[in-house]
């Protein structure tokens, strides 16, 4: 399993982020807006990732870490 890097006040807002783009994603897709709404729901889908697993790909790649915030 991944090092964890992702903590403290950047999951609760990586989490924020995923629930606000989920509901921008559905009424993008109830409006016929399909390529936004597919990318609000990737980026939901990403964001959620972070927030759960704690862990973020970018923020190993560029050497963050925000677990002792």
């Amino acid at each position: 399993m991944a090092k964890q890097n992702v903590g403290g006040r950047d999951r609760i807002v990586r989490a924020l982020l995923a629930v606000v783009l989920t509901v921008t994603a559905i009424r993008t897709l109830r409006n016929g807006k399909r390529k936004a709404g597919l990318l609000a729901l990737l980026g939901a889908v990403g964001f959620g990732f972070n927030a759960t697993t704690c862990f973020c790909g970018l923020n190993e790649a560029l050497g963050i870490d925000t677990t002792d915030e």
